[in-house]
């Protein structure tokens, strides 16, 4: 933990720096997420995922998941805050070092998408809304990415991209609900239960959603830790209009939380659309366990959250098996 408050410190005191120097707009803010199994030390499955960008202060982005908001929120809520994210997910199957292709195991595969973002607090409940926009096939780049990165710290070349999905334009519009419950006076250790809800339509993903998350710390804000999924993210912005009196200093939590998803489509798993493709048989019930630590100081927010996800397909050949990887946030506001 005190190598994380460090970590914290000097970001803290590097962010007035840039301020001054390239000066965004106010009110925007920056997040970067990491995902990865090398930090369990795997490499299969999903390996990777990556996401970055953050909320806008521009009206850009109001259509269409303004409109959809306002079709699922609450009437009477607060001002709906936007956002602008860029990421790519990549998929292999267990072993990367085979050039044949492995019918019986998950599809090699990526994504690259650009995501819109919509979201709006009422009281303690927050709706968010995202629509992603992308490809999946060679043109996501999945091949140059994990080649290179492997390249770069000395791991196995990937063999197989020749045998992942094909090209094919994809999309998704997510809605995912969290409502806060505290327990605590907000004077020292407080608890809180965050329920959510939601569902995924789209090309590359046909899902419903539920689980929450039990977190324990000090000057708790916002609702829990961000992550990469769509509608993961909450606009940091967002935090100042809410919670214009939440503690200076530094924040943290503990947390554990369990989601359990419905899946009806997975384009990682059961292929492209509209082409044939390589595809697997999809378990229509998967749960991610999770557990973590995050920490403010100041406009710096840091989080660390180990995922344990259940098996999600199965072949002729046995089961996919469970996985788990390590999930990072950094989040700076401006």
């Amino acid at each position: 933990m005190l190598r994380a408050i460090a970590l914290l410190t000097l970001l803290a005191a590097l962010v007035p720096a840039s301020r001054a120097q390239t000066r965004p707009p106010e009110g925007s803010e920056f997040q970067l997420f990491v995902e990865n199994d090398m930090w369990a030390r795997t490499d299969r499955y999903y390996t990777n995922g990556i996401k970055f960008g953050g909320g806008v202060p521009y009206e850009v982005l109001q259509l269409p998941t303004t409109e959809l908001l306002e079709k699922l929120a609450p009437k009477g809520g607060g001002k709906v805050h936007l956002g602008l994210f860029f990421g790519q997910n990549l998929y292999t199957p267990r072993s990367i070092e085979i050039s044949a292709p492995q019918p019986f195991d998950r599809p090699w595969a990526a994504w690259l998408y650009l995501g819109g973002v919509a979201q709006r607090a009422r009281e303690n409940r927050l709706d968010t809304v995202e629509i992603d926009l992308g490809l999946v096939g060679p043109s996501a780049l999945g091949r140059e990415i994990q080649s290179g990165w492997h390249k770069m710290i000395g791991s196995p070349k990937p063999m197989g991209w020749h045998n992942q999905i094909p090209n094919e334009p994809a999309f998704l519009a997510s809605w995912l609900a969290k409502k806060k419950h505290v327990f605590g006076g907000g004077q020292g250790i407080d608890l809180e239960l965050i329920p959510h809800g939601g569902a995924t339509l789209g090309t590359v993903m046909t899902l419903a959603r539920a689980g929450g998350i039990v977190r324990l710390g000090r000057h708790m804000t916002g609702f829990g830790p961000d992550t990469i999924e769509p509608g993961g993210a909450m606009l940091q912005n967002m935090r100042r209009d809410i919670e214009p009196g939440r503690a200076k200093g530094l924040e943290w939590y503990v947390f554990a939380g369990l989601d359990h998803r419905l899946v009806a489509h997975n384009i990682f798993l059961d292929g492209t659309v509209f082409r044939d493709s390589p595809s697997v048989r999809r378990r229509p019930h998967v749960y991610d366990v999770t557990a973590g630590l995050s920490m403010r100081l100041d406009a710096v927010r840091l989080s660390l959250t180990r995922v344990q996800r259940s098996e999600e397909f199965a072949t002729a050949a046995g089961n996919g098996g469970r996985q788990y990887f390590y999930s990072m946030n950094l989040g700076v506001e401006f």
